[in-house]
């Protein structure tokens, strides 16, 4: 990671609740350490903290905005929204400098995320819609 892509990951962490920022720090640490995962991609977070502006504008995405639906939260309604926010969403940064949301790594992650917490609920796991890049507490 470049020095701008490690201080971006540390601003977004620097927004969420303390358990979940732990949880993360410890769950990419077993990913690193362990070869066969971190060759496949690094785990970052994407969003932490969303303000309530932010976040009525992801809602509208596919309904009165062009996109795909990819919140069915409102704004406030989130717990993106709170501070410190108890929720994050996470990619994969790939060798190539490409960003992945591959639905394997991210269940992969989620089992280290788990471990590192049982706080930590992972949006893989909601019956109905799936929403795999998100973590909460």
């Amino acid at each position: 990671m470049t020095k701008a892509q490690q201080a971006r990951q540390a601003a977004r962490l620097a927004g969420v609740h303390e358990e979940l920022r732990t949880a993360f720090g410890r769950a990419l640490a077993a990913w690193q350490a362990r070869p066969e995962l971190a060759r496949l991609g690094r785990p970052i977070v994407t969003e932490g903290y969303r303000s309530a502006a932010e976040q009525e504008r992801l809602y509208a995405q596919g309904r009165t905005a062009p996109g795909p639906i990819v919140t069915y939260k409102r704004g406030g309604g989130s717990k993106h929204n709170l501070v410190p926010a108890r929720a994050l969403d996470v990619a994969f940064l790939l060798a190539g400098g490409q960003i992945s949301w591959s639905a394997e790594l991210l269940r992969r992650f989620a089992q280290l995320m788990k471990a590192a917490s049982p706080a930590v609920r992972w949006g893989g796991d909601w019956p109905g819609w799936k929403d795999r890049p998100h973590f909460e507490v």
